[in-house]
């Protein structure tokens, strides 16, 4: 991913650690939905570390001073339904973010990604708009996301997933190449299902506790 300056890959021993555990057959529902807020956590640190500051002035119990909060409003946009699992780690670190639901269901012949929902702030042209989805397969979901909020006039949007395929990156770094993606892990690549190998099977179902 050398030549895709816009795909930020997070290595960082706790996260490789708790991404191991994940991926395991094994690992109970309860179990994998606290590996994903927590990895979820240490991601978002990393993927905010360069938004605007504003200087402010602030009264310690010693002196008056000057400090820094967010210049900017964010707005998470958690992809349906298995973001919701990363949207907990979000409000620890940001608790006055607002939420930006995108709801996308996949076409199970085309593999495509197919519009069924959204509910966005008020002021969501406003916002830094942080988009986040556990799995980046085959790229269409994340392409169709950024271009619905581009077509709502968002300007400022970053993209967080947890594993991802290099065919979906690649893909969508053709469409956005001004638009950040951070992971954690770039698999090997898809199968003919267009399921990331060797992934970690269906995350909403694993969040959710819903497998067959």
């Amino acid at each position: 991913m050398q030549n895709l300056p816009n795909i930020k890959q997070i290595s960082h021993p706790l996260i490789k650690h708790k991404l191991s555990i994940l991926r395991d057959v094994r690992t109970d529902p309860f179990q994998f939905r606290m590996l994903i807020d927590e990895i979820s956590y240490l991601m978002l640190f990393e993927a905010s570390s360069d938004l605007k500051l504003k200087t402010v002035d602030i009264t310690t119990p010693v002196a008056k001073t000057k400090g820094e909060k967010l210049g900017c409003k964010i707005m998470i946009c958690p992809i349906l339904r298995a973001a919701l699992g990363m949207l907990d780690a979000v409000f620890k670190l940001i608790p006055d973010a607002s939420v930006g639901f995108l709801g996308f269901q996949r076409n199970e012949k085309s593999l495509e990604a197919e519009f069924f929902y959204a509910k966005l702030p008020k002021d969501y042209k406003e916002r830094t708009a942080i988009i986040i989805d556990p799995m980046f397969a085959t790229g269409g979901t994340a392409i169709d996301s950024v271009k619905f909020l581009r077509e709502k006039g968002v300007k400022d949007i970053k993209f967080i997933s947890i594993i991802a395929a290099p065919e979906g990156l690649e893909r969508f770094a053709k469409v956005y190449p001004d638009v950040e993606v951070y992971v954690a892990n770039i698999d090997d690549g898809l199968d003919e299902k267009g399921y990331i190998v060797p992934g970690l099977g269906d995350a909403g179902d694993r969040v959710f506790n819903t497998l067959n």
